[in-house]
């Protein structure tokens, strides 16, 4: 991870289509110069902080995902654009069991599933909702304590755990990659991400295609890697008044 760059902030829906237009035209140029199709990268806007009354304008501007850190910050969004029915919602930060429920009412993706006791509970209330629900494995590819995530050694074994979770789609994998200036750093994160995609595809449990990797300051070397879903925040709105650590627990930008 690379110091993030901020946009300018935008606080007009002119201001909001042009941060997505350079953000689109990045991300394009990234694909074209990796060799990648045209659109086989999605854009996850990270909309925490942003509060609903900008988002409409962000909406208008072409923003269809809002990728939120907080479950409760992510639900109360929910319910004040629940006007706006093309929304989709992804819960992009670690989840108390606690929180299962509210995930399992609204999100239509959660990338950071790490552990058993998160799947059960996703499980009993999806049940409750009868809702099904696209997520990501967080693989903790950078070796830092301070990350949540699996090993990477141990993404198998709890693939194969998740078979039995009738209401778990697992679309792919999520990783955050070491904050460092050092290109070569950060690239190593996302080539061993791509190392435990190919070893999960071996293993024949279904499809796992999906990386989400890469944010504002390092989604061109993701998409360079092989990302399909980057995650950006401060490029599309600006900077935030809190530090991105208050968010992402290891990350030190």
């Amino acid at each position: 991870m690379t110091e993030s760059p901020a946009a300018r902030h935008a606080s007009t829906q002119a201001d909001f289509a042009a941060n997505l237009a350079s953000i689109r035209a990045r991300i394009a140029a990234a694909e074209a110069k990796a060799g990648r199709a045209a659109g086989s990268v999605r854009l996850l806007p990270v909309t925490k902080t942003v509060p609903a009354e900008r988002l409409r304008l962000a909406i208008a501007a072409g923003v269809h995902w809002l990728g939120e850190n907080k479950v409760q910050e992510a639900w109360e969004k929910s319910q004040a654009l629940a006007d706006l029915p093309q929304l989709k919602y992804s819960v992009i930060g670690h989840l108390q069991t606690n929180k299962a429920k509210y995930v399992a009412r609204f999100a239509d993706e959660f990338q950071a599933l790490d552990n058993l006791r998160q799947s059960q509970a996703l499980e009993r209330r999806l049940e409750i909702e009868d809702r099904t629900l696209e997520v990501f494995i967080q693989v903790n590819t950078s070796s830092e304590e301070s990350k949540f995530g699996l090993e990477p050694g141990q993404a198998p074994v709890f693939l194969k755990q998740l078979q039995g979770f009738e209401r778990l789609q697992v679309k792919g994998l999520m990783t955050l990659a070491v904050f460092s200036p050092q290109q070569e750093l950060v690239r190593a994160c996302f080539r061993k991400l791509v190392a435990v995609r190919e070893e999960l595809r071996q293993l024949n449990l279904g499809s796992v295609e999906e990386l989400s990797m890469g944010m504002s300051g390092d989604f061109e070397l993701a998409i360079a890697e092989g990302a399909t879903v980057v995650r950006v925040g401060q490029g599309l709105f600006g900077a935030r008044a809190l530090p991105d650590s208050h968010y992402w627990p290891g990350f030190a930008g």
